[in-house]
């Protein structure tokens, strides 16, 4: 069986498209740039399905509605300012969304994503302590609600 490899190529695409694909809320771009089996690490998990006990998606049947429902829960667009500035070694890619931005600050993230195939096989994100903030002041209002 063949293994196709990852580029440079595929690299800069996923650096591109990821971002360009979430900012528009684009769920299909998004999602083609992941394996069928892609993992996806995040505590936003949390906030958007209070119920689980885990930040850790499984497969794009998991990571879809994650998405979706997200998209359907903060509306609002966020600045998704980011340098321009990413690094891999051939086999993972990650770059910042820094808290400090041209227009204020934002939910500061680490993307970071193992690239198999020239696919997002898993991807982990690291959130600052802006955005905790914001998770722990979600956290609080889905606890008041219940």
């Amino acid at each position: 069986m063949f293994t196709r490899m990852t580029t440079t190529g595929d690299i800069l695409r996923i650096y591109e498209q990821w971002h360009a694909t979430v900012k528009a809320k684009d769920l299909e771009g998004t999602l083609a740039l992941y394996a069928e089996d892609a993992i996806l690490e995040t505590p936003l998990v949390l906030a958007v399905f209070p119920d689980r006990a885990s930040g850790v998606l499984q497969g794009k049947h998991e990571i879809w509605p994650f998405f979706e429902a997200g998209i359907r829960m903060f509306p609002n667009k966020a600045p998704w300012y980011r340098t321009g500035t990413f690094f891999s070694n051939g086999q993972q890619l990650t770059w910042e969304y820094p808290r400090e931005t041209p227009q204020g600050d934002q939910v500061d993230l680490i993307e970071m994503m193992d690239i198999a195939e020239g696919l997002i096989a898993h991807h982990r994100v690291y959130w600052g302590w802006f955005g905790f903030k914001l998770l722990n002041l979600r956290a609080d209002t889905l606890l008041q609600t219940k």
